[in-house]
């Protein structure tokens, strides 16, 4: 089974014990962290879309670590005007493992099982 999660304004497609770097989120080593924002939930030839997301639907992980990323540099040089800049940075990044997924919203089928069924026991006027 796997997802697609958003998180940091990036999506992430997920599986259980996957281990995925993201922007920085609060919490120590060992925390649990929950991502609600499901964009798709698929495994075993069904898969559910999430109209933007899948409500009741989320995916647990496990913080591994809080680390920074490389150093980037970011240098500018105007030619023959004795004028350059030099500026690095290191973006704050946490290492977290999934450890499950959480359907929550109903399968395609059952979707359109129980969509069939209200319209069934519904007295004819």
């Amino acid at each position: 089974m796997f997802a697609v999660i958003k998180t940091g304004g990036k999506q992430y497609n997920v599986s259980a014990d996957d281990t995925i770097t993201v922007m920085a989120l609060p919490g120590e080593k060992g925390d649990a962290v929950s991502f609600d924002t499901v964009l798709m939930f698929g495994g075993e030839g069904q898969s559910t879309l999430g109209a933007p997301f899948i409500e009741g639907a989320s995916v647990v992980g496990e913080i591994v670590e809080q680390k920074r990323g490389p150093k980037v540099i970011s240098f500018k040089k105007r030619r023959r005007q004795n004028s350059k800049r030099k500026r690095g940075h290191r973006q704050d990044l946490t290492l977290v493992r999934i450890t499950s997924l959480g359907a929550g919203g109903a399968s395609p089928a059952a979707a359109a099982a129980s969509s069939e069924t209200p319209a069934a026991s519904a007295p004819e006027a």
